[in-house]
C-alpha cells in the first residue's frame, strides 16, 4: 500500500492538492500517479483498476518508461481519477509558455455581471478552497507550474458571474478578483511586468465592483510594492496609503496591517526614516489584532504573530535600525522551517543585519 501524506482523502478532495494539479497540468505522468497514489494512500493495482489498466503499464508509467500519446488514455485518467472540471480540459504543450496578458474575452465576461438569473454556487466554492490550497502550495509547487490552472479556474469563475445578480455576483466578484490577484504575482515573479500591472489593475477594478474593501486594498498595497521593487518609492509611498483608505468601510486589522507596513517600507526607501518607524510600529499593532487565522482575510492566512515579527524586524532593517532587525529575524526564523523560500530571504536579512551591526 502506498503511503499517505498523514490521512488517505477521496474523490474530488484529492485535487484541492497543488503537486498535483500542477502535474495533471503539465501531462507529467510519473509524479501525478505518484502523487495520486500517496495521496489517496492506493496501489498501483487499485490505481489500475481505477483507470482501466493493468499494473504493469501503471508501474512503466510510473517510472517514466512508457508514455502517454493516447487522448483517449487521458480519458480514462479524467474518468477514473475524477478530475474536475475545470482541469480536465487543460492542455500544456511541451515548450508553450502560458498566455501571460487577460484576453478580451475575460473582460467581457466580467463587463455582464449583475444581470438576473440564479447561479449553483457548487463550483465556486469549491474552487475557492482549490484556490486557497494553491496558495499555500506555491511556495513548494511554483507559480508557473500551477499557472496554466488557475487561469482555467478564472475562467470557470467569470461564466458563472453572467447569471448571478445581487450578493452572489458580488461574492463572485470577489472569487474573480482573488485569481487575477494570484495570477499577477506569479507573473511579477517571472518578470512579466505588463501583465502583472494588467492583472493587479483588474484584481482591484473587481474588488471595487464588487464592494470587497480588503480586497481592493490588498490590491493597491501589492501595486505599492511593485512600484517599490522597481524603484520608484514616492510613488510607492503614494499608493499604500491610499491603499489604507481603500473604500467606505473601514478595513479588517489584518488588510490594514499590511497597507501600513507597505507604507512603512516605502517611507524607509525614501529616506522617512521617523515616519517609516512609527508606521511599522503601528503595522505590527495591527497585525497582533488578528492573530488566528479565521480573523483574516483568504489571502492573509500568512499573517500570523511571527509573520507580523519578521515584517517589523524587515522594518528595522529598512531604516538601517541593525541590531533590531538582527534580533527580530533571529527570534521568528525558527518558524519558517516549512518555508524555504521565506525562510531563505530573512536568513540572508538576518546575516546582512548582523554584519552591520
Amino acid at each position: 500500500m502506498a503511503q499517505s501524506y498523514g490521512r488517505c482523502m477521496s474523490g474530488r478532495e484529492l485535487w484541492a492538492d497543488g503537486r498535483l494539479r500542477a502535474a495533471w497540468a503539465a501531462r507529467d505522468w510519473p509524479t501525478l500517479i505518484r502523487r495520486y497514489r500517496a495521496l489517496a494512500g492506493i496501489s498501483q493495482q487499485r490505481f489500475g483498476e481505477l483507470v482501466g489498466m493493468d499494473q504493469g503499464y501503471v508501474s512503466r508509467l510510473e517510472r517514466g518508461r512508457a508514455r502517454v500519446t493516447s487522448e483517449d488514455v487521458v480519458a480514462r485518467f479524467v474518468r477514473g481519477l475524477n478530475v474536475p472540471n475545470e482541469v480536465g480540459g487543460v492542455r500544456r504543450v511541451d515548450g508553450d509558455e502560458p498566455q501571460w496578458a487577460p484576453s478580451p474575452e475575460l473582460r467581457e465576461r466580467i463587463a455582464h455581471a449583475q444581470s438576473t438569473g440564479r447561479t449553483d454556487l457548487r463550483t465556486a466554492d469549491w474552487i475557492h478552497q482549490v484556490l486557497a490550497a494553491h496558495r499555500r502550495a506555491e511556495d513548494e509547487v511554483g507559480g508557473q507550474d500551477l499557472w496554466p490552472i488557475v487561469r482555467s479556474q478564472l475562467d470557470t469563475v467569470t461564466q458563472l458571474i453572467p447569471q448571478a445578480f445581487g450578493g452572489t455576483a458580488d461574492r463572485l466578484m470577489l472569487l474573480a478578483a482573488e485569481h487575477a490577484h494570484w495570477l499577477s504575482w506569479v507573473a511579477w515573479q517571472s518578470q512579466r511586468v505588463g501583465p502583472a500591472l494588467a492583472w493587479i489593475d483588474l484584481a482591484h477594478g473587481w474588488a471595487v465592483d464588487g464592494g470587497h474593501v480588503d480586497m481592493a486594498s490588498w490590491a493597491q498595497r501589492v501595486r505599492a510594492h511593485y512600484s517599490l521593487m522597481h524603484g520608484d518609492p514616492v510613488r510607492a509611498l503614494r499608493t499604500a496609503e491610499a491603499a489604507r483608505y481603500a473604500g467606505p468601510r473601514p478595513l479588517s486589522p489584518a488588510s490594514e496591517a499590511v497597507a501600513v507596513h507597505q507604507a512603512a517600507m516605502a517611507a524607509a526607501a525614501c529616506a522617512e526614516r521617523d515616519r517609516a518607524r512609527r508606521l511599522a510600529d503601528e503595522a505590527h499593532a495591527l497585525a497582533l489584532q488578528a492573530p488566528d487565522e479565521g480573523e483574516r482575510p483568504g489571502w492573509l492566512y500568512w499573517l500570523s504573530p511571527v509573520r507580523a515579527q519578521l515584517q517589523h524586524a524587515d522594518a528595522a532593517y529598512a531604516c538601517r535600525q541593525w541590531a533590531d532587525a538582527a534580533d527580530g529575524f533571529r527570534e521568528a526564523l525558527p518558524e519558517l522551517a516549512g518555508y524555504p523560500r521565506d525562510h531563505a530571504y530573512y536568513r540572508a536579512r538576518l546575516e546582512d543585519a548582523e554584519r552591520r551591526t
